[in-house]
């Protein structure tokens, strides 16, 4: 069996090592697994020569957690983990989440706050000098300044405030590889200023061609168009083919400066990766823990792509996988789907075979290879580019050869189909076989929302495109003789939504038929253009002003909308009701979201306060149980 990469120094000691080359400090526990970006690191930079010794989740209150390896040959690799380490700690609401899927047990608290900046202090504290690279999502997405919703303010590049020397941004092969030859041939970290993909600081720009002059940190931090400027020029150079290095002055700090994005992976290159020999199992030191619950929800799911094109305004893959897709070829995966159906846990069922987005498997336009992706249009928004090639075929074959493997029962897609691609393809045939072969009572889309001013500042496709969807799902279903439903995923209190498109969205939830029992709330993390939006009250790419609903208690009310059937929500929708003008959607009839007060008092006469509670608990466990019920019901009316 591969061996797990060292954890301690007596792991260190077998291998015959004296020193390693790279100590690498995360913020999850470790799993090698090629859905963690550690591992893939890990175990790429072995693949090259280089030692490397794992600390995970390092005691940040005591210098010595990181002192495993002692100072390695050339320098500290340091990540919070696959999730930024604010949003695995804090729900949109700020309150202290419970569990942590990334930790042995899924105990929480065993990562700090902002742990890409609290290790690489910690490290500076034993070795002054020892250069610290930062990866991973979280200092991907604070490489700039960015504003920072848990302070509510604009803070630093994370460069600044972590003291590290290098950031290695996005999906980082080909910079970490570049980055170790460079130290590994004596280059100080101070003069490896040239790798694509990293960010670096400087007092000297002289030598950096063609630079991108950004306003200055102090500018964007009191000034929120000059924020918005900023970021526009960032969101339009995140293309490894067009982009330009842009420099951002932090005044007697000197200057941080981001090169341009490292090429994409060739299909060549992405299957190397994901050939490297993971154990594919968490360590064992945490079997006594119960293990990672992580781990779980992607043992057997297959990655097939990378990147997206469909840009989402909310979704952070622009500024961190990009545009651009990226496949691995057939027999990759095929070869990872054999070796997972050979694991004794296997029951027959690979649950994924996809990525950011499920049914992407080729670039949306052949010039993107060459040229890079358009940077004032995007490809499926407003409506799909005249270029876009909508194609299927590949993603089918795959499909089709992965479900006819020896001991495969059934093959799901979870990560997510983009139904306005599927609307656009001609071409039926994979609709047909998804509805077939792919889906289990349920396929979960995301429309987002209702109204097409919302869906504007969201970048998604107005809400007829779904509807078209529908349709053809529902003829697909009967085709084939199912009865499968899509369950769409909705959000409150994004940019742009005013109480009266929340308004609208719950009356289209109500004629549904069921009451979405998780509701998003807009989640302002960093480097998204929502995010931009939330913060300036401005577009950035059009320089127009946007409603923002920010009030604790108004996006209370929107999320409340959708789950109008909660009797526990009553109030903050009648308020809402009251604010937008419609009290009609209080009474009795089929329309209306809530009954009348003077209902509840006449229903609850003569009845302690006791009795009156079990009513609404039972009440509440009725509305969960029946709501997809009647929402078959309904469907099957209509066919």
């Amino acid at each position: 069996m591969q061996d797990f990469l060292p954890v301690t120094r007596e792991d260190m000691k077998s291998k015959g090592w004296d020193t390693v080359d790279f100590v690498y400090v995360t913020g999850d526990a470790y799993v090698d697994h090629p859905s963690f970006g550690s591992a893939i690191i890990g175990r790429l930079l072995e693949s090259r020569g280089y030692r490397v010794g794992m600390i995970p989740q390092p005691d940040w209150r005591k210098k010595e957690s990181i002192q495993v390896f002692g100072e390695p040959r050339l320098g500290f690799l340091v990540t919070a983990g696959n999730m930024d380490s604010m949003v695995n700690h804090y729900t949109v609401s700020k309150k202290h989440r419970s569990t942590d899927a990334y930790s042995p047990g899924g105990k929480m608290g065993l990562r700090p706050d902002r742990a890409s900046v609290v290790y690489s202090n910690l490290i500076r504290q034993s070795y002054k000098h020892t250069p610290i690279i930062l990866g991973g999502i979280e200092a991907s997405l604070r490489r700039m300044a960015h504003y920072d919703y848990w302070e509510n303010k604009v803070k630093h590049s994370i460069l600044i405030d972590s003291g590290a020397d290098l950031i290695s941004y996005g999906m980082g092969e080909h910079s970490i590889l570049e980055i170790a030859e460079a130290l590994q041939s004596g280059i100080p970290v101070q003069e490896i200023t040239y790798v694509a993909g990293t960010v670096f600081k400087s007092h000297d720009i002289n030598r950096v061609y063609e630079p991108v002059i950004l306003p200055a940190f102090e500018q964007v931090q009191s000034d929120k168009k000059a924020y918005a400027d900023s970021f526009a020029i960032q969101y339009r150079n995140t293309d490894p083919f067009t982009a330009k290095p842009l420099v951002e002055s932090y005044g007697n700090r000197g200057y941080v400066i981001q090169n341009p994005p490292a090429k994409p992976l060739t299909q060549m290159e992405m299957d190397d990766v994901y050939d490297l020999p993971y154990t594919g199992q968490y360590h064992p030191m945490y079997k006594k823990d119960g293990g990672i619950p992580a781990l779980k929800e992607i043992k057997f799911s297959l990655t097939s792509n990378r990147g997206c094109f469909g840009s989402c305004n909310f979704c952070a893959l622009t500024f961190h996988q990009g545009r651009i897709l990226q496949t691995r070829s057939h027999e990759s995966i095929l070869r990872e789907a054999e070796k997972m159906t050979e694991d004794p846990d296997f029951k027959g069922y690979i649950h994924d075979v996809g990525g950011p987005t499920a049914d992407f498997r080729h670039p949306s336009c052949k010039k993107q290879l060459t040229k890079g992706v358009c940077r004032e249009r995007q490809c499926l928004f407003p409506s799909p580019c005249k270029n876009l090639t909508v194609d299927h075929k590949d993603y089918l074959q795959l499909l089709r050869k992965v479900r006819n493997l020896p001991k495969v029962k059934k093959v799901f897609i979870r990560s997510g189909i983009r139904f306005d691609y599927m609307v656009a393809d001609p071409d039926k045939t994979f609709l047909n076989e998804l509805v077939k072969y792919h889906v289990s009572g349920q396929l979960r889309v995301a429309p987002e929302h209702v109204s097409d001013e919302v869906l504007k500042y969201m970048g998604k496709p107005k809400h007829a495109v779904y509807e078209s969807f529908l349709k053809e799902y529902e003829t697909a279903n009967a085709r084939t003789g199912k009865q499968q439903y899509a369950v769409p995923y909705f959000m409150s209190s994004h940019p742009g939504c005013t109480m009266k498109e929340a308004v609208k969205l719950a009356e289209y939830v109500r004629d549904l038929g069921f009451t979405p029992e998780q509701v998003q709330d807009f989640y302002p993390t960093p480097s998204t253009l929502s995010t931009c939006m939330y913060y300036t009250g401005i577009h950035p790419l059009t320089g127009e002003k946007v409603y923002v609903p920010k009030n604790p208690h108004e996006k209370a009310i929107q999320r409340a909308l959708m789950q109008y059937k909660n009797p526990e929500n009553r109030e903050l929708i009648l308020e809402g009701l009251k604010m937008t003008g419609r009290m009609d959607l209080v009474g009795f009839g089929p329309k209306c979201l809530i009954h009348p007060r003077e209902l509840r008092r006449k229903n609850s006469k003569g009845k302690n306060p006791e009795s009156r509670s079990t009513d609404r608990r039972n009440l509440k466990t009725q509305t969960r149980s029946s709501a997809h019920e009647k929402y078959q019901k309904k469907k099957n009316k209509k066919r």
